[in-house]
């Protein structure tokens, strides 16, 4: 049996203290966001569906729409669409070959959380 022969290795990861880059907050929350836009897209469905199928459920939808729950809900929801678009430009952007140094990643990293957190908030606005 060989032992291992990089003492360096870290014996126990502890995921709390590792202190990540800018650039791997953002991918984790893009990943987040497209999860949660998956998931709220099966609500949205079923709002729709219930919507068109009568007049009445129609009625329905837009009375629940109306409440601060659902309103936060549907911010929630377009938050992460929001994000999840800005963050996406930025790839696009990155595919065409700019912003690939690690400066130029990290740069992108904070317009990213920049434009996504002013066009959240504005989509608050909007919604309230």
């Amino acid at each position: 049996m060989k032992k291992a022969v990089n003492s360096q290795r870290p014996v126990n990861l502890d995921l709390r203290t590792i202190k990540l880059p800018i650039t791997a907050y953002t991918s984790i929350l893009h990943r987040i966001s497209g999860v949660i836009l998956f998931v709220g897209l099966a609500v949205l469905l079923y709002a729709l569906d219930k919507s068109l199928a009568s007049e009445e459920g129609f009625a329905e939808v837009k009375a629940c729409l109306t409440s601060p729950l659902a309103k936060l809900i549907v911010w929630g929801l377009l938050s992460a669409l929001l994000y999840h678009l800005v963050a996406g430009v930025r790839h696009l952007i990155m595919d065409m070959g700019v912003g690939e140094s690690l400066e130029g990643g990290k740069l992108g990293s904070k317009i990213v959380i920049v434009v996504s957190v002013v066009v959240i908030l504005l989509a608050g606005v909007w919604i309230w």
